[in-house]
């Protein structure tokens, strides 16, 4: 299998977890058309970084024309179906990403820094997808957590994105809570995956990553 430039996918993440935040400070991220732009900028940049695989291009492809049309649709008649519909494409879309990306990423013998680069989009990647399953359980069964503001119509915020990776990391500030048992079960799985991944998979790149670049100095 042909090996995945994946700055495409780290740009389109790195826009998404800064574009929303602001948005939401700016006062503008319940505008409709701000969070559809977004969104469709994530999923059109993003799904260039699936362009090493045949299938999970096709798969990538699908889901970034539908959440696109949905998104405008979500724009012009104002429906909260068409915007959870887009939340369920971007999940779809992050789950074929991770798929894709943690497949040249767990595996293979070359070190190099796209490699590295593809290990900081699967991290990234999960946090972006538990912050979509929480605002999702918090929209099927309100009061699983406590601390956020009240469940709008423009769907979820920044909040979900800063709890998820608070969680992830274990910072626990503790200004948003988990209430429900699904919810806490998620929080702690994912603190616990969180923690595994970076000291297993990402650790463990980075140091084969620095040996090999020792020994090429060496060599040389």
């Amino acid at each position: 299998m042909e090996r995945t430039n994946f700055y495409y996918l780290l740009i389109a993440l790195l826009i998404f977890l800064v574009a929303i935040p602001l948005t939401d400070d700016l006062g503008i991220g319940g505008v409709p058309i701000i969070r559809g732009l977004v969104f469709s900028g994530v999923l059109v940049i993003g799904v260039w970084s699936l362009k090493g695989g045949d299938r999970y291009f096709t798969l990538g492809m699908i889901f970034a024309v539908a959440g696109v049309i949905l998104n405008v649709l979500a724009v012009q008649v104002h429906s909260l179906f068409f915007q959870h519909g887009s939340l369920l494409l971007m999940v779809g879309f992050l789950l074929v990403a991770i798929s894709f990306t943690l497949r040249q990423v767990a595996f293979g013998t070359d070190i190099s820094a796209n490699r590295l680069v593809g290990a900081v989009c699967v991290y990234l990647l999960l946090g972006v997808i538990w912050a979509l399953t929480y605002s999702m359980i918090e929209l099927m069964a309100p009061g699983s957590f406590s601390g956020f503001e009240a469940w709008s119509d423009r769907g979820w915020d920044s909040e979900w994105l800063y709890f998820s990776f608070v969680t992830m990391t274990t910072l626990g500030y503790g200004d948003l809570l988990p209430l429900s048992a699904t919810a806490r079960a998620l929080a702690y799985l994912q603190a616990v995956f969180g923690q595994f991944y970076i000291a297993i998979l990402v650790a463990g790149l980075v140091s084969a990553y620095i040996s090999n670049r020792q020994g090429s100095a060496k060599s040389d």
